[in-house]
C-alpha cells in the first residue's frame, strides 16, 4: 500500500471516527426514522470514500457531510416522486383495465425509472429541473423557461440533453 493510500485511508478513518456518531444523530432528528438515518450516514461515508480526492482538502468536515447526506436525501426523495408519479399512471389505466401489469412489466418500468433517475443525478441542476418540470409536473417550455430564468431554447437544450443521456443508457 503506498503511503498516499495508508494517508488517505487514515483520513476516511479519522472522519468516519469523529463524525459518524454525529451525523447519523443529526439524520436521526432529520428524518425522524432511525433505519433510514443509519442508511443515509452510510450512503454518506460511501460518496465520500468515492470522492476521495475532494477527502484531502475538506476543512469542515461537518458541513462537507450534512451538504453529502442532504444531497442523498434530495435524490431519494426524487426516485420516490418518480416512482410515484408512475404509480399514479398506472393507477388509471389499472382501473381501466381488469387485470394487473405483469411482475415483467412493474421490473421493466422500475428499471427504466432508475435509469431515468441515474441520468438525472449527472446533469446539471438546471436541465434536471427542466426536465421535471416540463415532464413530470407538465409545465410548458414557456413556463419551466420563466421559473429557471433562460429562453425557451436553452430550455430546448436542456430537454434534449437528459434525453440524449437516457437514450446512451437504453431508458425511456
Amino acid at each position: 500500500m503506498s503511503a498516499a493510500d495508508l494517508s488517505l485511508r487514515e483520513a476516511v478513518q479519522t472522519l468516519y471516527s469523529h463524525h459518524h456518531g454525529w451525523l447519523y444523530g443529526w439524520l436521526r432528528r432529520k428524518l425522524g426514522c432511525p433505519h433510514r438515518a443509519a442508511d443515509v450516514a452510510h450512503d454518506t461515508f460511501e460518496r465520500v470514500l468515492a470522492a476521495r480526492d475532494a477527502l484531502c482538502g475538506v476543512e469542515q468536515p461537518r458541513a462537507w457531510l450534512t451538504t453529502t447526506a442532504s444531497r442523498l436525501i434530495i435524490d431519494e426523495a426524487r426516485r420516490e416522486r418518480l416512482r410515484q408519479a408512475y404509480l399514479a399512471e398506472l393507477a388509471p389505466l389499472m382501473d381501466a383495465h381488469e387485470g394487473h401489469p405483469s411482475p415483467e412489466q412493474i421490473l421493466t418500468a422500475l428499471q427504466a425509472l432508475e435509469q431515468l433517475s441515474a441520468v438525472l443525478e449527472v446533469v446539471s441542476p438546471k436541465a434536471r429541473e427542466a426536465f421535471v418540470r416540463h415532464y413530470l409536473d407538465g409545465e410548458t417550455i414557456a413556463t419551466v423557461a420563466a421559473g429557471l430564468g433562460v429562453s425557451t431554447r436553452m430550455v430546448g437544450k436542456y430537454l434534449a440533453q437528459v434525453l440524449v443521456r437516457c437514450a446512451h443508457l437504453g431508458a425511456p
